[in-house]
């Protein structure tokens, strides 16, 4: 049973990492948002900082607690699996931390300018968040690359050796 709890436990946090991962991959691979001037960038930003404000905390820290059962699950699976769900925890927590305290305070600075007259200083703005992003992506990657490979290095815990019963007494009838 605990297997098959572990199992889709597991399964839940790899599918919301995926996603995660994936979601901020893209904004590295599609860099098209670093050369927007500040009249389109703005308000560009400010309907992005709206909807991943009201949809990431209750899906990353939905994540981050199915990471932790996770962790709890694994406990005597294996050691290579055990420490990559807790590697996984930790770089989606580093994730978290590095959004809360340094990607945060630029979001809501940007909320603050005006489309019509962005900051002369908008582009060294810009160019920190999109370099903290990156460091978040490679967080993020690696947490669902850790993740994954626990699920492949997986080893149920062997069951206990049972002693060898001698039977006495018995005979063949005939």
């Amino acid at each position: 049973m605990r297997t098959v709890v572990l199992e889709i436990v597991r399964g839940g946090a790899a599918t919301l990492l995926g996603l995660y991962a994936g979601g901020v991959f893209f904004a590295v691979i599609a860099p098209s948002v670093g050369r927007l001037p500040g009249p389109v960038y703005v308000p560009y930003w400010k309907a992005l900082n709206t909807d991943y404000g009201r949809v990431m905390p209750p899906f990353l820290l939905t994540c981050l607690a199915l990471l932790v059962a996770t962790c709890a699950l694994s406990y005597g699976r294996g050691r290579t699996a055990f420490w990559l769900s807790v590697a996984a925890t930790v770089l989606v927590l580093a994730t978290i931390v590095l959004t809360v305290t340094q990607m945060e305070p630029l979001n809501r600075l940007v909320d603050g300018w005006s489309p019509d007259d962005a900051p002369a200083d908008f582009a060294a703005v810009r160019g920190r968040w999109l370099a903290l992003h990156t460091v978040r992506t490679v967080l993020a990657v690696l947490a669902f690359v850790s993740l994954l490979t626990a699920q492949g290095t997986d080893r149920p815990k062997p069951p206990h050796a049972r002693p060898a019963t001698a039977v006495v007494g018995v005979g063949v009838a005939r």
